[in-house]
């Protein structure tokens, strides 16, 4: 059964996307830690990053970094934090976080509840950051 990641990768069900390539996929957060909270994933549906080729690693990497680069422009924070927990969803992904302060990255702290407007007008304004 496919992950809610493929699912977002293959347009069964909506995602705020923020930037892509054939490999690749960020979006956000629909449960973020803070405004601006970015899931980078590989199309490629593996549950453990470790179990990942060391290539897809490699370039995973890669395009968290791009991502957070477009985040650190666009979103008022000291830096982007970069946390991979890979409990939630059975499908690697890197959480990219914009920090001000260290409880930013706190997962057991409660998550924002932002509406699709709110969740779409982030989506854009981090993918003006490219």
């Amino acid at each position: 059964m496919a992950s809610i990641f493929t699912k977002i990768i293959n347009r069964e069900i909506p995602g705020h996307i923020v930037a892509e390539d054939e490999n690749y996929i960020a979006f956000l957060d629909i449960m973020p830690l803070v405004k601006g909270h970015v899931l980078v994933v590989p199309k490629q549906e593996v549950d453990y990053i470790f179990d990942l080729e060391p290539e897809v690693l490699s370039g995973l990497t890669l395009f968290s970094q791009k991502v957070a680069r477009a985040i650190d422009q666009t979103i008022k924070c000291t830096r982007v934090g970069v946390a991979v927990i890979g409990l939630e969803v059975p499908h690697v992904h890197v959480h990219l976080v914009p920090l001000r302060t260290m409880d930013d990255i706190n997962f057991t702290r409660p998550k924002l509840k932002l509406s699709n407007e709110e969740l779409a007008e982030i989506a854009e304004t981090i993918q003006s950051g490219f």
